[in-house]
């Protein structure tokens, strides 16, 4: 037997180690994710959803030739192409759906852009991480530098501090709302009404609201990347760090998920950092990581 004194010093141990790991567990979203899991498991499908987890890469891991800095990525469905920026040395990029570069177009003014999202003909919002800017920016086809400081904008300028600032855009045309996705520490997403306003005889005015319990119930460690699917009114949410893709509902409930791990999604290795997502019309999602690497996902038959 062991003596009493080594007993108690055990039981210490094992009680630590319990600790430690609901810590981590909570950490990563562990418990969050594992239910979600059970009940998509047990429950039947929302007929709506997108069924992320029938997607399948198509293009993996692809070296986008002349960047390396890749931090966002929108569709335009009007050039049925990509944009994307780079924040080190700021640029525009228009990429082809097969992840060539098309164009690219200096960023004066930026200090950090992370985020490209499409609005309307020729017209785009970009989000300045450190400063919680939103730059609405117009392109022309001869367009080769934009300046913030000639652009409309808008500063948020909530939870300040540090490099954890907006990091996605999504924009869902016909309710006229920007979805802003805040990395971390909080994590967060936005609702913006009144920028960017595509109506000239609308009133006036922005309202900025979020979903505490929505975001609560996100079982992801960070957002890089938001994405508004028209057709069903659902939200798609990137996490680098969890390394997933999560479907939300209309009431911002999980519904499925797209996982970027080794192995899974047909992926022959994990994708390493995936900060920026599109889809197209046809419901094709495209990924891009840092530094340059760009993923295509279909559904199987598409």
């Amino acid at each position: 037997m062991y003596p009493l004194s080594r007993l108690h010093s055990l039981s210490l141990l094992l009680c630590l180690v319990a600790v430690l790991f609901v810590a981590f567990a909570h950490n990563q979203r562990l418990w969050q994710r594992a239910w979600f899991d059970w009940q998509a498991y047990w429950q039947t499908g929302d007929p709506r959803s997108l069924n992320l987890g029938d997607y399948r890469v198509v293009r993996e891991a692809q070296p986008i030739e002349g960047l390396d800095d890749v931090s966002a990525l929108t569709y335009d469905p009007l050039r049925n192409s990509l944009f994307t920026v780079t924040n080190k040395n700021a640029e525009l990029i228009e990429l082809s759906l097969e992840g060539q570069v098309l164009r690219r177009i200096a960023l004066a003014g930026f200090t950090d852009p992370e985020a490209v999202e499409f609005i309307s003909a020729d017209t785009y919002v970009i989000s300045d991480e450190r400063q919680q800017r939103l730059v609405k920016i117009h392109l022309q086809e001869g367009t080769t530098q934009v300046d913030a400081a000639l652009s409309e904008q808008v500063t948020l300028g909530m939870h300040l501090g540090g490099n954890k600032g907006f990091e996605g855009l999504a924009y869902d045309a016909s309710g006229k709302r920007l979805f802003v996705a805040k990395e971390r520490d909080p994590m967060l997403i936005y609702e913006v009404r009144g920028f960017p306003d595509s109506d000239p005889h609308a009133p006036r005015g922005m309202h900025v609201v979020n979903d505490p319990r929505r975001d609560a119930g996100l079982f992801v460690r960070d957002l890089s990347s938001l994405q508004y699917d028209a057709g069903s009114g659902h939200l798609l949410a990137l996490s680098d760090e969890s390394r997933l893709i999560v479907e939300l509902d209309t009431e911002g409930r999980p519904l499925s998920t797209l996982a970027l791990g080794r192995g899974r999604q047909g992926l022959s290795k994990a994708v390493p950092q995936a900060e920026g997502m599109a889809m197209d019309k046809a419901g094709t999602l495209y990924l891009v990581s840092e530094p340059n690497l760009f993923y295509v996902f279909r559904r199987p038959g598409e």
